[in-house]
């Protein structure tokens, strides 16, 4: 595979992260109610994201009420509220910043300059999916301690929602096509071509005395 097929296919494994991570973050979805007590119909479901938290009814009413107050919230909420927010907003400078040093893109003449950008994008990818692990696992690890802790009344334990188990994936994403992005700068700079450069041939005429013009040899 060539480094601008590598180049290609980590930005587009990035820009798939990056979207899991926007679609995380708006999720109500970090942590669920526990079914521990077996029953199989249970009269309303709770959900609880960081923006707001949303109650379930088992006919399939939905009501969600937005968090009142940042400064009220649990510090693992407002962590991930910063750097999901966070994420999203380098993600979309560092698609900014592998577009413009990436070599199917004219914006910077090819040189070590266009491979140092295009690295500069593909280090920010993977500083994205190691911000986004932070509040993921440190939701999961409350999560998992609050269930197993029998203080802790089986109403108000919860378990891993969706928004979690997509956290980790977009991480996964992430981190694979910030690696990718970076070997394809370093094959790049190797003196490896990733799309093929022709050349023409200059085609010299005789003159009508049957001489050539002499500007074609300087």
């Amino acid at each position: 595979m060539t480094s601008a097929a590598r180049e290609i296919l980590g930005l587009g494994l990035c820009i798939v992260g990056w979207v899991g991570v926007i679609l995380a973050c708006g999720l109500p979805t970090w942590q669920v109610s526990a079914y521990i007590d077996g029953h199989i119909v249970v009269a309303q479901t709770t959900w609880e994201g960081l923006w707001m938290n949303c109650v379930v009814q088992s006919t399939g009413q939905m009501q969600c009420k937005l968090h009142d107050s940042i400064l009220a919230l649990e510090p693992h909420m407002q962590a991930g509220r910063a750097l999901t927010v966070l994420v999203t907003l380098l993600g979309l400078v560092a698609l900014m910043v592998t577009v413009v040093g990436a070599q199917c893109t004219t914006c910077v003449r090819a040189g070590k300059a266009k491979s140092w950008i295009v690295l500069a994008g593909g280090v920010l990818y993977i500083l994205c999916g190691v911000l986004v692990l932070i509040p993921v696992c440190w939701f999961a690890n409350i999560i998992i301690s609050g269930f197993y802790n029998p203080k802790v009344p089986n109403s108000m334990k919860r378990e891993m929602g969706a928004a979690l188990y997509i956290g980790w994936a977009a991480t996964a994403l992430l981190l694979l096509g910030g690696g990718l992005i970076c070997c394809s700068c370093s094959c790049a700079g190797d003196g490896e071509s990733g799309f093929p450069v022709k050349y023409s041939a200059s085609t010299r005429r005789p003159t009508s005395n049957g001489e050539y013009d002499k500007k074609n040899y300087v």
